[in-house]
């Protein structure tokens, strides 16, 4: 048996927080039922979206919706609220990340369905929180996770240009918060019968990622901005450049206990007795210099072969890797980083694929895809058949515009 098994989802989402919430409880064994547009979920175009790319396939989508249900129909349509009030009636969880404004005006806000199904979890993942002058502001992590949340600004050092992160980072940090959240409000309803609003947004998971600086400008009204490479408060813990021109970090965080090591391991033993370099706090002091010796060591062999002198010396250290190189990294697969996706029926070969794994595993409860992503509103006549509408009921559904033909 799975960890969720015998969890019913209602998610009505789109493009990647809220669906990656429910795309992590799907693999733990909950069922998620997806509540699209008549159009589906414009992730599912998301190339085409972005850039006008003829690219069809879409596998962020497939990573994020894997082993669910879909029903697409418009609950803007008179009577589309129906539906889904009547599927929610069978749920244990309504997971959206909808704007707020939208989901009162189609009477779906936490208000309306916690008095009519007191057992219902209820999780909102929205861009800014459900108070405030801009809780319907429009938020893709970039802009709520990464900018307005100070990440950015932390990551950029002086004088340089913001990082633009990779695309769905702060969705799935904020996923992975939503997740827990529902995991525990559903543990609470266990011991009290009653379910209860539980909700996130990208901004405060951005603000929580940095939440090292942000609780030392708050205590100690400082934080110290991050230094260039050529001036770390500890050499030790610094990225570094190698002959081939691949880039690895050192990390040497306890510096009088790693620096004998790191120096040995590069030849550089005589700055052991180097004033400059004796201390922490002298290492400090002189580490552009410091920085500039290493970077001269560094550059006289390839990173594999520095992998080798390092294991030799017990130097801490980790390569700065390309995508394709962590695909074939063997410790990303040793640890389950992959996972094989079931293919739709109909797929000419090869029926499975390769994508991410949920970062969790369980040893006891199985984990994992249970299926491929689901086409658009392929479930939704099995699905509402189930909780009690007919063939006269499933025609007029579809008359009135509320589901798709």
């Amino acid at each position: 048996m799975s960890a969720l098994q015998g969890i019913r989802v209602v998610e009505m989402g789109l493009w990647v927080a809220g669906p990656a919430a429910g795309g992590i409880l799907a693999d733990w064994g909950a069922e998620v039922i997806k509540i699209e547009m008549p159009g589906g979920d414009p992730m599912r175009k998301l190339f085409a979206a972005l850039s006008g790319s003829k690219e069809s396939r879409c596998p962020p989508f497939e990573l994020y919706n894997r082993g669910k249900k879909s029903i697409a129909m418009d609950v803007n349509a008179p009577g589309g609220r129906e539906p889904i009030e009547r599927l929610l009636a069978t749920a244990d969880v309504f997971l959206t990340n909808m704007r707020p404004q939208f989901l009162e005006r189609v009477g779906l806000d936490p208000a309306t369905l916690e008095a009519k199904f007191p057992r219902l979890v209820y999780a909102s993942l929205t861009a800014y929180g459900l108070e405030g002058p801009d809780r319907d502001a429009p938020g893709y992590d970039m802009a709520a996770f990464s900018g307005r949340s100070g990440l950015a600004e932390r990551a950029t050092p002086a004088g340089a240009q913001p990082p633009i992160l990779p695309g769905g980072l702060g969705d799935n940090v904020s996923a992975l918060s939503m997740v827990s959240g529902i995991c525990a409000a559903l543990f609470h309803r266990e011991r009290s019968g009653k379910g209860q609003l539980v909700s996130t947004s990208l901004l405060r998971t951005g603000i929580y990622s940095i939440g090292m600086d942000v609780s030392s400008r708050m205590g100690l009204g400082r934080a110290a901005s991050p230094p260039p490479r050529t001036k770390p408060q500890n050499p030790l813990m610094n990225l570094y450049r190698a002959g081939d021109d691949k880039w690895f970090w050192l990390v040497g965080a306890e510096s009088e206990r790693h620096w004998p090591g790191i120096a040995r391991a590069l030849g550089l033993e005589a700055l052991m007795d180097d004033d400059r370099f004796r201390t922490p706090r002298d290492r400090r002091r002189n580490g552009t210099e410091l920085v500039a010796l290493i970077d001269g060591a560094t550059n006289a062999k390839s990173r594999d072969d520095w992998a080798k002198v390092f294991a030799m010396h017990d130097v801490w250290w980790a390569p700065v890797n390309s995508i394709d190189e962590v695909i074939e990294d063997p410790q990303a697969i040793a640890a389950g980083a992959f996972v094989r996706v079931p293919g739709s029926p109909g797929d000419a070969p090869p029926a499975e694929a390769n994508n991410v794994a949920t970062p969790i595993d369980f040893s006891a409860t199985p984990s994992g895809p249970a299926g491929p992503p689901p086409g658009v509103g392929a479930d939704a006549d099995d699905l509402l058949r189930s909780i009690g509408y007919g063939d006269d009921e499933l025609a007029r559904l579809r008359d009135a515009k509320v589901l798709a033909p």
